[in-house]
C-alpha cells in the first residue's frame, strides 16, 4: 500500500541522508562535528532531498546526534527515530 511504499522511500531517504552525514562527521565525531555535517550533509544531497533532509534533521537532531556520536549505524538510528522498521 502507499503508506508502507511512503515508508519506505523515507527510510531509505532517512539512512542516505544519515550515511551521507556520518561520512561528513567523520570517525568518532564531537557534537560540534556533528551538527557542522548535519548542515552541510543536506546541501551535499541536491535541492529535492535536501528540502526533506533538513526537515528530517531539525525534527530528529538530538536523536540523529546522539546516534552518530554513539557510532549508531545509520539503518539503526532511522529504526530508532521511527522511519525504519527495525
Amino acid at each position: 500500500d502507499s503508506v508502507a511504499q511512503g515508508r519506505r522511500l523515507k527510510c531509505s531517504l532517512c539512512t542516505k541522508v544519515l550515511k551521507k552525514i556520518q561520512a561528513l562527521a567523520g570517525d568518532d565525531p564531537d557534537e560540534s562535528a556533528v551538527q557542522a555535517a548535519l548542515q552541510k550533509g543536506c546541501r551535499a544531497l541536491g535541492r529535492s532531498v535536501g528540502k526533506k533532509c533538513q526537515k528530517l534533521v531539525s525534527k530528529y537532531q538530538e536523536q540523529i546526534s546522539e546516534g552518530l556520536q554513539n557510532g549508531d549505524l545509520p539503518q539503526d538510528i532511522c529504526a530508532a527515530i521511527g522511519i525504519c522498521r527495525s
